[in-house]
């Protein structure tokens, strides 16, 4: 199997999802680009900002909306290191991301690609088009270590 060089957003979201870590958060970080631009790298920060809505994927559309200027993020991108959660979906719809990244599926809290299905509904305002895996082994590898050592 040929092996492609990671794109830069997905390396630095790596970077952000060890730097999670490192403050005891779940490691996942996300970036947001626009062309060739990165806009925001967030991770989570959930139990330092004593925020449930904390994940890296808000974090990430909030200081790109802030530093862009607008609510909607119309011609961006979003790179994560794993499949968002229904309510990080949600939020990446109402911002009209144009693509989803992530790195490692999550059949346990994923809706993308497992549970909920965000993006599949007829109600959902806008979808993304989304293209996993890229990253896999190394954002898998972050979690499984993260938790591990804490069991």
């Amino acid at each position: 199997m040929t092996r492609w060089p990671l794109p830069d957003p997905m390396r630095r979201a790596l970077d952000a999802a060890r730097a999670a870590a490192e403050a005891g958060e779940v490691p996942i970080g996300a970036v947001v680009t626009r062309g060739e631009d990165i806009i925001a790298v967030a991770h989570n920060s959930p139990r330092t900002d004593t925020d449930p809505t904390a994940h890296a994927e808000v974090a990430a559309i909030r200081a790109a909306a802030k530093a862009l200027g607008q609510e909607r993020l119309e011609g961006c991108d979003l790179w994560v290191t794993l499949e968002p959660c229904a309510m990080c979906a949600g939020a990446i719809s109402h911002a009209r991301i144009a693509r989803l990244y992530y790195a490692a599926s999550d059949p346990k809290g994923g809706a993308v690609e497992h549970g909920a299905k965000v993006f599949d509904h007829p109600q959902c305002l806008h979808a993304p088009e989304v293209y996993a895996g890229m990253g896999e082994d190394e954002a898998a590898g972050l979690l499984k270590r993260f938790f591990a050592e804490r069991r």
